[in-house]
C-alpha cells in the first residue's frame, strides 16, 4: 500500500481535471460516440444473433422457458466489452493527446518530450489494439465464468483494470518517456499501475459515472505516469526545466 498516496494524488487531480471544460469534451465524446456506434450495431443485429444463438443452445428443459431471456443476457455481455473497449481506444489515440498537452502544460512544463507525436501516435494506437484484442477475446472465452457465483461481480472488473493498466501505462509515457525510462517506469510501477487501473475499473462500474470513466483513467495514469517520469529524472540527474 506504499503507492496509496500517490495514487489518491493523482485520483483528485484526475477529478479536478475533469472539472475543467477543456477537458471535459474530450471526457464525454468517446464514450458517447463508441456507445452510438454499438447501438447502432446492436439495433441491425440483435434479433438475428439472438435467433442464432437460441437455435445452438442445448435441448435441455429448463432452457425451454429460460433460454430467451438468456440469450440476451449473453448478448448484452458480448457487447459491453466492445463498448469500453471503443471508449477506450478512441480516448488513447483520440483524446489522450490533447488532454496530455494540456495537463502537461499546467502541471509538468518541466518535462521535455523525448518523441515525436506522430511516433507516440502510432505506437498507442498499436499498444492499445493489441491490448484490446486480448480483453475482447479473453472476455468471450471466460464469458461461461459468469455462471459461476460471484463471477459477475468479479470478472468484468478485473477484465476492465487488466485493459486500463495495460493500455494508459504506455500511452500517457509515450510521448515525454525515452524508451529507457519508460521501460524503467513500467517495470518499477506494475503494483501502482494495477492498483490504478483497478480505481478506473470500479469507477466504470457505476451507473453515470461510468461515461467519465476512461477519461478518468487517462488523467489518472497521466499524473502517476508524469510524474514517477519528473521524480525518475531528477534522480537520474536528467532535469530539464
Amino acid at each position: 500500500m506504499a503507492d496509496f498516496p500517490e495514487i489518491a494524488t493523482a485520483s483528485a487531480r484526475a477529478v479536478r481535471d475533469l472539472g475543467r471544460r477543456d477537458i471535459l469534451w474530450h471526457a464525454l465524446w468517446p464514450p458517447l460516440l463508441a456507445l452510438f456506434i454499438w447501438a447502432g450495431i446492436a439495433s441491425l443485429t440483435w434479433r438475428q444473433l439472438a435467433g442464432w444463438l437460441l437455435g445452438e443452445l442445448p435441448d435441455w428443459a429448463w432452457l425451454n422457458w429460460l433460454g430467451a431471456w438468456l440469450v440476451h443476457v449473453v448478448l448484452a455481455l458480448a457487447f459491453a466489452p466492445l463498448i469500453y473497449f471503443t471508449a477506450l481506444l478512441l480516448v488513447a489515440v483520440g483524446a489522450l493527446p490533447r488532454i496530455m498537452v494540456i495537463v502537461a502544460q499546467r502541471d509538468y512544463p518541466d518535462l521535455a518530450r523525448y518523441s515525436s507525436a506522430s511516433t507516440a501516435f502510432w505506437g498507442s494506437l498499436w499498444n492499445t489494439v493489441a491490448a484490446g484484442a486480448i480483453f475482447i477475446v479473453g472476455w468471450l472465452i471466460t464469458l461461461p465464468l459468469l455462471l459461476v457465483p460471484g463471477g459477475l461481480l468479479i470478472l468484468p472488473l478485473l477484465w476492465s483494470a487488466w485493459l486500463n493498466q495495460r493500455t494508459f501505462r504506455y500511452d500517457v509515457l509515450a510521448e515525454h518517456a525515452t524508451a529507457e525510462e519508460r521501460n524503467k517506469l513500467i517495470a518499477r510501477g506494475k503494483g501502482r499501475f494495477r492498483l490504478a487501473g483497478f480505481i478506473a475499473a470500479l469507477a466504470a462500474h457505476v451507473p453515470i459515472i461510468n461515461v467519465l470513466a476512461p477519461a478518468f483513467g487517462a488523467l489518472l495514469f497521466t499524473h502517476l505516469g508524469l510524474s514517477a517520469l519528473r521524480q525518475l529524472r531528477m534522480k537520474e540527474g536528467v532535469w530539464v526545466g
